[in-house]
């Protein structure tokens, strides 16, 4: 009787164990401390060589695809610019889809993820909507209009959601919006609390503003997600660089909350406190990506955030002392402002750590950072403010000597900042780092490069090429006791390599047999040689408004160097599409996939009318 006791103990302990394994990744970070840890360790140091992609499900035929996805319930949830798509978390199978048609001006077509809360997904539209969706089916149960895309304003950011409520922040500092963060009632869409983050009038901080016609198109516009303690009600939000951004001169002072970690009552949206890394800025220095909060040796509860800057931060969150200031990248002029002859500065615009920011080990007291090498000649300007249109105040080029854009994964002690070790990847980083309990970090990079790292050497363990660059999210979860990684492959946008691809949510596990291929579309299909009619016009603006406005803008302006405005006077329509099939970099190669030469053409033929 003991024996069978005993058995029928182990049994149900073991039973008990699997259902426990079972995890979820809720929000765009993990938890809302955005850690990104996982306890999982199915996969480890000692077998991840034997992980292997086991499906793909395509999410869009072409575009910037830097989404974080979500594992609720054993379903991904994943968005693209217009589009949201649930797909089984074991094996892709496509559970829903729902495409979504702007109703107003797209200034640019980017969507970084969901939040969750009760059954219910989150998330903006290009055209700066906040939309509920039935996270059964996707069918839209509310939508509020929260900014005015005339103006530039976007929602591009992944909002989180939590007691009810839905945080979420507007976009597009670089074409002179007024900044803010708002809270949104979770149930009905009904706005609880706004926050300027350009103050005006009696709002603390609008001293900062010398020139107070400056703070009508003063940025501090919001990237990508949030940070939340759920214990102190306390909101992590980090805020973007001011506007112009290339033109200190026009905007005089401390340009409050712009370049910002701004901390705010998550019930009343009233200001806590800041920090502000960098003032004056005149390189376009943001603080994109959300902040992380951990405990550090001593049991102090500590912040840390990592900027555009090339610079990772840490910070006492009770006495607010900055605790470590620890270069990540290249430096080079810092502190210079642009001139009218120009110079390199380093990191550039696409440098820095962007959306994805730092994570942490607690097992093992560490932070993963990382970190885009990649400077820019930056000339001063005259600022000009059109509604809608980038708004730079000058202008900049890529540096585009041999190996100019690589990257960096650095590991850092969270208690001082002291860089453990450095991972240096061929090509700019984009993509999440996710570290594990099971001494593994995983990554990704813009050659399509999906990376494993050993967690206390940053020694590769394992590289498996993809065919499209990896720029968002990285999770990992369980489903009946199997580990699990998925991620989003295919990205298009100035922050990528030559590499592009198709956007695609790409699952692996462990696995001792063959694997199925991860394809994306073929580079070699006769057909997309073929031209069989003049380019259409009407048809490359759909085809431009879906990838090339990522980097172009809607008006092609967006970036200043690369201006297709009144390209007409320089290519004709056949050299434009000759340019279009063979580009120098920043540009990534487009065709033959997934543009065709019909695609070109009519591409061609939309841009002559800039």
């Amino acid at each position: 009787m003991r024996a069978l006791t005993t058995a029928l103990a182990l049994l149900a302990g073991l039973h008990g164990a699997a259902q426990a394994a079972d995890t979820e990744w809720p929000s765009y970070n993990n938890g809302l401390d955005s850690q990104r840890y996982s306890t999982l360790d199915q996969i480890n140091a000692g077998n991840v060589k034997s992980l292997a992609p086991i499906c793909s499900l395509k999410i869009a035929d072409a575009g910037a695809f830097q989404a974080g996805p979500l594992v609720i319930g054993g379903v991904i949830y994943v968005t693209g610019a217009t589009t949201t798509v649930a797909l089984d978390a074991t094996d892709c199978a496509e559970k829903w889809r729902t495409d979504y048609t702007p109703t107003g001006p797209v200034a640019v077509p980017v969507n970084r993820g969901v939040a969750y809360l009760d059954g219910k997904l989150f998330r903006g539209t290009v055209d700066g909507k906040l939309q509920s969706l039935d996270a059964a089916n996707g069918k839209v149960l509310w939508e509020v209009t929260v900014t005015d895309a005339t103006k530039g304003e976007s929602l591009n950011s992944a909002p989180i959601a939590s007691n009810g409520k839905v945080f979420m922040g507007t976009g597009g500092g670089d074409l002179g919006i007024k900044g803010k963060m708002l809270a949104f009632d979770a149930a009905t869409g009904k706005e609880v609390w706004r926050f300027n983050t350009i103050p005006t009038g009696n709002e603390a901080g609008a001293e900062s503003w010398e020139n107070k016609e400056a703070t009508k198109t003063g940025g501090g516009g919001m990237w990508t997600s949030y940070t939340l303690d759920t214990k102190t009600g306390e909101l992590f939000v980090p805020v973007g660089n001011p506007a112009p951004a290339l033109n200190q001169a026009y905007r005089p002072g401390k340009n409050l909350y712009t370049d910002s970690m701004v901390v705010l009552d998550a019930n009343s949206g009233a200001l806590k406190w800041y920090f502000q890394l960098k003032s004056p800025d005149s390189v376009d220095h943001d603080l994109a990506a959300p902040p992380v909060l951990y405990k550090d040796g001593k049991g102090r509860d500590i912040v840390a955030m990592a900027g555009k800057d090339g610079y990772a931060y840490g910070l006492d969150r009770a006495t607010h002392q900055l605790l470590f200031r620890t270069p990540t990248t290249t430096i080079k002029n810092e502190g210079r402002a642009p001139t009218p002859e120009g110079f390199m500065v380093c990191p550039g615009l696409s440098g820095g750590t962007k959306w994805n920011g730092p994570a942490f080990d607690p097992k093992l007291k560490t932070l993963y950072v990382p970190a885009t090498d990649w400077c820019n000649m930056l000339t001063l300007g005259t600022p000009k403010y059109e509604a809608g249109k980038p708004f730079w105040g000058g202008t900049f080029a890529f540096d585009q000597t041999p190996d100019a854009a690589t990257g960096w994964i650095n590991a850092l002690d969270s208690d001082t900042g002291a860089i453990k070790w450095r991972y240096h990847t061929m090509t700019v980083t984009g993509a999440a780092v996710t570290p594990t309990a099971g001494g593994v970090v995983f990554t990704g990079d813009a050659d399509g490069n999906f990376l494993v790292l050993d967690s206390k050497t940053g020694n590769l363990l394992l590289r498996t090429a993809m065919t499209g660059p990896l720029a968002g999210g990285i999770v990992t979860y369980t489903i009946a006791g199997k580990q699990y990684v998925a991620f989003t492959t295919g990205n298009i946008s100035r922050s990528a390599a030559e590499l592009v691809g198709t956007p695609t949510m790409v699952i692996m596990a462990l696995s001792d047999g063959a694997h199925p291929a991860v394809a994306q579309g073929s580079k070699t299909d006769d057909l997309a040689q073929i031209v069989s009619r003049p380019g259409d016009a009407h048809r490359g603006k759909a085809l431009y408004s879906q990838t090339c406005i990522t980097c172009h803008g809607a008006d092609g302006t967006m970036m200043p160097n690369y201006s297709l405005k009144d390209i007409k006077a320089r290519k004709d329509q056949a050299a434009l599409a000759a340019w279009i099939k063979n580009p120098k970099a920043p540009m990534p190669r487009l065709f033959p996939s997934p543009f065709s030469a019909q695609d070109v053409e009519d591409i061609a033929a939309y841009v002559e009318g800039f």
